[in-house]
């Protein structure tokens, strides 16, 4: 039976009233499983993990960006996160029997219904993308909510579906394929957002560093510290231990230190593995030296 995973972002991370409404049509699905979702009050961003079989998936992801849509107005909203609408972005990720064309088949009947019964113009992204400028979210995403009018009248910025104009709350969605990445924060014990930001324009690729690290800048004021805040595009490649070592190597060059750091949604257990095998030194450790590994067979 073929498996998909979905991870679709809202804009709402504090109106708990919303929160639950935006994820109830993803719960008591035939052939859908609620895995996660958390809220930030300071990104004011839902991050839900949905998996299952890929029809059931996507209709209970289409009802969940309807609801969105009523409840969500991009005209008031602020957060410390990148978006441009009310489900900001919406990736599918081939997990069993099924591969990344599939995927990306998935991703082009969302939008074309989303487009369609709602009215939201759609930008195809990733794996999906129909233009190699729209492969990478930070650049679909550019200018945001308050720029999509000026982007959208440029031709170049047509929607992949839908008229090329916002919807008047909602404003417009992202919609794609991927493989599975890994949503990394790092903690600062600093309140200054000018070195966190020079920190994650250290490391990501887009400046020369890091091949599968995209990051930025976030401040978190009532903790009075700022985060590095980072996807992992491909963390076989790019380990998250990488990742933090190279943030704090970063970090004392401005005589900063990491406090810590947060996975935001779900993580593979690979990736811990892989990161639990570097700090402590481990050789020829694997997932098939771990218990509960063994269990699930």
């Amino acid at each position: 039976m073929a498996i998909v995973q979905c991870v679709p972002n809202f804009s709402e991370g504090r109106d708990l009233d919303k929160i639950e409404k935006i994820v109830s049509p993803l719960r008591g699905k035939k052939g859908v499983k609620l895995l996660n979702y958390e809220a930030d009050e300071n990104y004011n961003r839902l991050v839900v993990t949905v998996i299952g079989e890929p029809e059931a998936v996507k209709n209970a992801v289409f009802e969940s960006i309807g609801v969105a849509k009523d409840v969500i107005d991009m005209n008031v909203h602020k957060g410390q996160h990148s978006r441009f609408g009310a489900c900001d972005v919406c990736p599918f990720i081939p997990i069993k029997e099924m591969n990344m064309e599939e995927a990306v088949k998935l991703a082009n009947e969302l939008g074309e219904m989303v487009s369609k019964e709602y009215e939201i113009p759609v930008f195809l992204y990733e794996a999906a993308a129909t233009k190699l400028e729209r492969e990478n979210l930070a650049t679909v995403r550019k200018g945001e909510y308050e720029g999509l009018d000026e982007k959208l009248s440029n031709p170049e910025w047509t929607p992949d579906f839908g008229k090329a104009k916002k919807h008047p709350t909602a404003g417009v969605i992202a919609i794609g394929a991927r493989k599975p990445l890994i949503a990394y924060n790092i903690n600062l014990d600093t309140p200054n957002i000018e070195i966190a930001s020079k920190i994650a324009k250290t490391i990501r690729y887009s400046n020369g560093g890091y091949r599968y690290i995209k990051a930025g800048p976030v401040e978190i004021p009532e903790r009075n510290i700022t985060q590095v805040t980072m996807n992992l595009t491909d963390y076989s490649k790019t380990a998250m231990y990488r990742a933090f070592e190279a943030v704090k190597m970063e970090a004392r060059r401005y005589g900063v230190n990491v406090m810590g750091s947060e996975i935001v949604g779900l993580c593979p257990m690979e990736a811990l593995i892989d990161t639990a095998a570097y700090y402590l030194g481990l050789e020829n450790f694997s997932l098939d030296k771990v218990l509960e590994t063994s269990l699930m067979e």
